[in-house]
């Protein structure tokens, strides 16, 4: 699993980007999802979430986390095999269909990108009596379960969200 952090303001302290990594990693352990894929994570200003939350989701405020999720993967590597000569020896085609099979298997798939307010994540620690690498690995699992499809619109999807959000940071080592 590929995990970029971007941190251009360079919020994270020593060995807060390994835990957004590792955080992350037994999430998706917890999930059983298949090795092969990636997200973005990125660490910002109130300021920036709060342009973020107002351009796509209308609400001009800053917010915690925000969850961008790919719907579709798309490769460079695709190959339109109706172009190819007729006339080619069906071997040829063979080698270019498993060469194309064998470099998708190597693209990992990309979820899409989570955004973490930094400033936020220090008040919401503080307002929770709880560390501040408690909460970043809150809002780092959080903004992961929504790359996955979790949600918490209704009060049965909220409570599987939370649910599975306290099982893997509380395996992890981080309690309230």
């Amino acid at each position: 699993m590929l995990v970029d952090i971007i941190d251009d303001q360079a919020y994270l302290a020593a060995g807060q980007e390994k835990l957004l990594h590792e955080v992350i990693e037994a999430a998706a352990k917890y999930l059983k999802l298949p090795g092969g894929i990636e997200l973005d994570l990125s660490i910002v200003s109130n300021e920036e979430i709060q342009a973020l939350n107002r351009d796509y989701r209308g609400l001009d405020k800053p917010t915690d986390v925000l969850s961008f999720a790919l719907t579709e993967v798309s490769s460079e590597y695709d190959v339109d095999f109706a172009h190819l000569d007729l006339a080619e020896e069906a071997e040829e085609t063979e080698d270019l269909e498993e060469t194309e099979f064998e470099e998708e298997e190597a693209i990992p798939q990309h979820l899409g990108d989570i955004i973490i307010s930094y400033p936020r994540a220090q008040e919401q620690a503080q307002d929770y009596g709880h560390s501040l690498d408690r909460e970043l690995a809150f809002l780092a699992v959080h903004g992961f379960l929504h790359l996955n499809g979790y949600d918490h619109q209704t009060e049965e999807e909220a409570q599987e969200m939370f649910r599975i959000q306290e099982e893997v940071l509380t395996t992890y080592g981080l309690t309230r």
